[in-house]
């Protein structure tokens, strides 16, 4: 397992945050997501060989959040 984690521009309440993991959750090979939104950060912990970093920012940026760093 790998962990991405991702400064996410955007996230303004639970809804958001929700919003985000859920998206997160839904793609093949992913693990686990925190989403801590007192600091804009999202943490994924995923299988390499199932799913990339870059499946998580495109999700991110299509749900209208950006991405920064």
């Amino acid at each position: 397992m790998e962990r991405a984690t991702l400064n996410v521009q955007g996230m303004t309440c639970n809804h958001c945050v929700q919003t985000v993991k859920g998206l997160l959750e839904k793609i093949k090979g992913v693990e686990s997501v925190v989403v801590t939104l007192e600091k804009g950060e999202v943490s994924v912990v995923y299988d390499p060989a199932a799913a990339k970093a870059d499946q998580f920012k495109t999700a991110i940026v299509e749900a209208g959040y950006e991405i920064s760093g």
